[in-house]
């Protein structure tokens, strides 16, 4: 067995006359198949895969189950996630309209804790001592996954390869793969970096590293081209009850159930597609590119629905709570005391937010129509201007009176009122010295005819 050093986050494994066992995040591809097998020859391990399925593009997980057994994992598990993830998490970004840097949906982001959690039950079901991922020394997920697995168990140790192994391209996996018979994919490189869930699918990577280029045409798979999109407007209706959608078009039906539907209504349209430069965690900007066109319709009709339904300083200091909450799940800290506390106040506000939103697709783009709840705090006969107004117009004035009193008192001491004040001073002084020296001057031509007069 080669003897390999590693950072603190690739520990030297102690040698004992037991084998000791890693939970690795098994996805099946090319990565963490030579993982599976690298871990067993080089760090000497027992190896349990898991792999999650929280609505990735894989209609049946068994298959990988099956390959992480043939390569000699002890054991391996496919752990349908999907539920879960709708029922536990999205929730909770619906109701914190989670949108990072107010654009990012969070998809990846938000299928982290729960993978953690399930990497970690499963480590204590068959007594590892470490767990191990796939995640580039980069990227985001590095810092989200054992954050969230060192929140979960800290004695947990957490083997990260990419980060310490010297197989530093496709090409040496390939080869690494050939010499110990692990089974790769016989199709080209992908040229792109591609993470998909329930929530959406994000794209980078190849070109999209030139944040000047122009995403080509083949990174959308979710969405059609905008200006393919049929030439007639679609409507769409979602209905949510405390903040959660239950209905699509009238038809209830759990979330898990209406992402897919929403997707391929949305898809059609041409709606869904990010293309942002990010800031990573980990201090770098990133050009990337994301699908989610079901994540996108529910947020922005959700945040239409508290328009509605939240007061004006609920709504307006909840915009920074959003933003807040957004940034926590970003940096990987699902499992912490501020988002608990985050999810308590977004969960508060959440209570009369029920009704229905309507929005119209159209080549690429989402419009609100219209939305109604039997909570709404808008009432037309305060709203109107024409029959049945009922504003009382007289309370204006004294409410303008009161609202500009701090505005007026710091204009007058401060503010431009004061500066008014100090240039109407100045020019007074200047006047009085002006009129002063014409007087002078008056009585000096005054004397002096006096003098000619008493001369002559």
């Amino acid at each position: 067995m080669t003897d390999i050093h590693f950072e603190t986050s690739n520990p030297t494994i102690p040698q004992t006359g037991e084998k000791q066992k890693v939970v690795l995040a098994y996805s099946g591809g090319l990565d963490t198949s030579v993982m599976c097998k690298w871990l067993q020859v080089e760090k000497g391990l027992d190896v349990v895969a898991i792999c999650g399925n929280v609505g990735q593009n894989v209609a049946n997980l068994e298959w990988v189950k099956q390959k992480a057994l043939a390569m000699g994992a002890i054991a391996s598990e496919a752990v349908d996630m999907r539920a879960e993830y709708a029922e536990d998490i999205l929730p909770k970004a619906i109701a914190a309209n989670a949108l990072y840097e107010n654009e990012y949906p969070l998809l990846s982001a938000l299928s982290r804790p729960l993978i953690s959690k399930y990497i970690v039950d499963i480590a204590h079901k068959y007594g590892a001592t470490y767990v191990a991922h796939g995640c580039t020394g980069k990227g985001n997920d590095q810092v989200r996954f054992e954050t969230s697995i060192h929140a979960l168990d800290p004695d947990l140790k957490v083997i990260a390869p990419v980060r310490g192994w010297d197989l530093l391209t496709r090409e040496d996996e390939m080869v690494w793969a050939a010499d110990h018979s692990v089974p790769v994919p016989t199709t080209a490189a992908k040229p792109y970096s591609i993470d998909d869930n329930l929530w959406g699918r994000a794209i980078e990577c190849g070109v999209l590293e030139d944040p000047w280029a122009e995403p080509p045409a083949d990174i959308w798979t979710m969405t059609t081209d905008p200006t393919e999109a049929p030439d007639v407007p679609e409507e769409v209706t979602i209905a949510f009850e405390q903040g959660k959608p239950v209905a699509l078009n009238g038809q209830r039906m759990a979330l898990v159930d209406m992402i897919p539907e929403l997707n391929t209504i949305c898809g059609r349209n041409g709606y869904g597609r990010i293309d942002m430069v990010e800031n990573r965690v980990v201090g770098i900007k990133s050009h990337e590119c994301y699908e989610a066109p079901a994540a996108l319709a529910i947020i922005h009709a959700h945040q239409a629905l508290e328009t509605l339904c939240l007061d004006h300083d609920t709504l307006h200091f909840k915009h920074q709570i959003d933003q807040k909450w957004a940034e926590t799940i970003y940096d990987g800290l699902w499992f912490s005391q501020l988002r608990a506390a985050l999810d308590g106040f977004c969960a508060s506000t959440q209570t009369f937010v029920t009704g229905e939103v309507k929005f119209k697709l159209y080549k690429g783009s989402m419009t609100v129509t219209g939305r109604r709840s039997s909570y709404a705090l808008y009432d037309f006969n305060l709203a109107t201007y024409g029959d049945g107004d009922t504003f009382d117009r007289t309370a204006s004035a004294g409410f303008i009176e009161l609202h500009s009193l701090p505005s007026r008192t710091w204009s007058k001491v401060q503010g431009p009122a004061s500066v008014f004040a100090a240039q109407k001073a100045s020019a007074q002084i200047a006047a009085s010295q002006l009129d002063h020296l014409n007087l002078v001057e008056n009585k000096k031509e005054n004397h002096g005819e006096s003098e000619m007069s008493a001369t002559a």
